[in-house]
Order: structure tokens, then sequence, then C-alpha cells
């Protein structure tokens, strides 16, 4: 392999560029060539490449965001958006591509991977959400459960100060990873998620109770594509329901979330992927997504990485319910 390139794509996360930074490294050491793509698909489609070396990505592992920069291309989508990807890619002699995204950007490097197999695609999972099947941790979700917690811990504070029912609303469109994991992490007296139905009736019982109990305050986590509409209904949802106990707020966390410092082991993470990426474009192998099951690199086809979203653990939503539970 002549030369390899690296782009980020979709929603920014914490650790994206530990993972540029490994896969630059990694390319070097093997003395292979290494081109940044910068703003994804389309920067591969207006041919915005650089060439990157060791002093390009030092001092960059402990920066949020993404040095390449990252964007979504809808002109990728159509057959001549992507012949106009595949001739730049080319012309600047690309052999392999390292893709660093979510669900999206493997998608569309599937469908190039089939229509230019010559162009060899490995990808690494960037994403806070952490729903994509063949990885336990995603890049970013480390971080971004940390960032959540921090901040529900510092809204604790002033519930309590005010005798205040707090609705925390956090990312998770389609998966209620980080409101479960932070949710348990700052016991909070309810999660919210879009893989569970919510019950209404049965969440005012449980602040009813807690009131009994003489509780000065009570926060509730939500994830954003909770059935019931996201914090700010569902608060408004609790109030009809005449709970009028405490004064209820709602705070939505939004994109704090995906910026920020990346934590030790997303750092750690990342640089593992970025290296068995490049490794594996070296193999010849193409086609699939680099993750990590049971500490070890795993290789899951691109088709199986997307078709699907991993699911909550079924006994880290029983444990939440149990901790939660006002004896």
């Amino acid at each position: 392999m002549r030369k390899i390139g690296v782009f980020t794509s979709g929603g920014d996360a914490p650790g994206m560029n530990a993972c540029i930074r490994s896969v630059v490294r990694t390319a070097i050491f093997h003395n292979t060539e290494i081109m940044g793509i910068l703003r994804g698909y389309q920067g591969m489609i207006e041919s915005d490449f650089i060439p990157l070396n060791n002093h390009s990505v030092s001092n960059i592992i402990h920066l949020g965001g993404t040095i390449l920069r990252s964007a979504r291309s809808q002109e990728f989508r159509t057959v001549e958006g992507r012949a106009a990807a595949y001739a730049n890619l080319k012309a600047h002699n690309i052999d392999g591509i390292v893709a660093i995204g979510g669900d999206g950007t493997f998608t569309g490097a599937r469908i190039f991977q089939q229509e230019y197999p010559d162009i060899s695609m490995v990808g690494c999972p960037g994403t806070i959400d952490n729903d994509l099947v063949g990885t336990d941790y995603t890049i970013g979700y480390d971080t971004a459960i940390n960032t959540a917690m921090d901040a529900i811990d510092k809204i604790k504070d002033t519930a309590n100060a005010h005798d205040r029912l707090f609705f925390v609303e956090v990312m998770g469109r389609d998966a209620g990873f980080i409101a479960l994991t932070s949710g348990i992490a700052t016991g909070a007296e309810a999660v919210l998620v879009p893989e569970s139905k919510t019950q209404l009736d049965k969440l005012v019982a449980t602040l009813e109770k807690g009131y009994q109990q003489k509780k000065t305050s009570s926060i509730v986590v939500v994830a954003e594509g909770d059935d019931a509409g996201g914090a700010f209904r569902i608060a408004e949802a609790v109030k009809e329901r005449c709970f009028n106990r405490y004064e209820i707020k709602v705070t939505v966390l939004g994109h704090i979330q995906r910026g920020g410092r990346p934590t030790c082991m997303e750092r750690v993470r990342a640089s593992q992927m970025g290296v068995a990426a490049v490794k594996s474009l070296l193999a010849k192998e193409s086609g699939h997504m680099i993750g990590i099951v049971n500490q070890r690199i795993a290789k899951t086809p691109f088709e199986e990485a997307i078709k699907g979203h991993q699911t909550i653990d079924a006994g880290m939503q029983e444990m939440a319910s149990i901790l939660s539970a006002l004896a």
C-alpha cells in the first residue's frame, strides 16, 4: 500500500484526535505515506487533502473535536459525488482509507467499497452514543458519560439547595447508553431511555414516594429520544398530573457532551483502534469496522455494524431500577 488517507465524519466525538494521531504515527512507522482528508466525504469530493507527518499530530491527543474537521455530505450520497471522490483519491495515489465516524460514515464507506473495491476502507467507531454493533465502547462515549455525570452532580447541588425536581436531558436520540450510565453514576431517581416505554404515572408515584420520605430534591435523567417526548414534555406531563411537591426545572446538556478533553481510557482505546486500522489496511483487509470487545480488537463487517444498534444491557436497566427504588 503506497498511501493511506484518514478522515473524520458525522458528529464529532472526544478521542477522534487521539485516533487520528494513532493512524498517522502507525502509518509512518510502517513507512507508508499518510494524507488527511478535511471535512469528511465532502472534503474527499472537493480534493481537500493535506499531507500529515509526526509533527502534524503532536500535542493533539488531549484535544476534543477533530483537527481534520467534520461535515455531513449530501453530495456523497449521489453516484456523481462518489465518482468525484474516487477520482481525487486516485489522483493522490491513495490506496486505503481509515474512516472515523458512526453508522452514516460506515454506510457511505460500505457503498463506496462496493463501487470502487480497489480503494480499501476500514472504519473506527467515532460516536458518543455507543450504539454500534461490534464494539463495547465507541470513541467519545467514555468522555461523554463523564461530562454528563459531572454536570448532573453540579445540578444536584442546586437542586438540594432549593428543594427542586430537575429533569436533565442528555444526548441519545435512538440509544439510552449515556442516560442509563450517567443516571446510575449520579443516583438519579429515574432514568428514561428510548429502549423502554415511559410510564408517567409510575414516575409520578416514585417521585411522590420520595417526597413523602423527606427527600429534599430529585433528579430524573432523560435521553432526548425517549418515547414520552424529551425532558420538557415529560416535565409538563408530570406537572399536569398534579405533582407540585417541588419546583420543577429542566436542563438540556446538549453539545457540551460532544466536547472537552477525552478521558484517559478514551485516548487509550482510540489509539488502539487507530493502530489496528492501519495494520488491517497493510494486511490488505477491507470493508470492516475496528472495535474492542472484551478488551480485544474485533473486526466487524460494515453491513453488520450498521444494520442494527447495540442493545442496552437488561441487567444495567434492572440495576438502575433497584438502586433508584425508595425503600
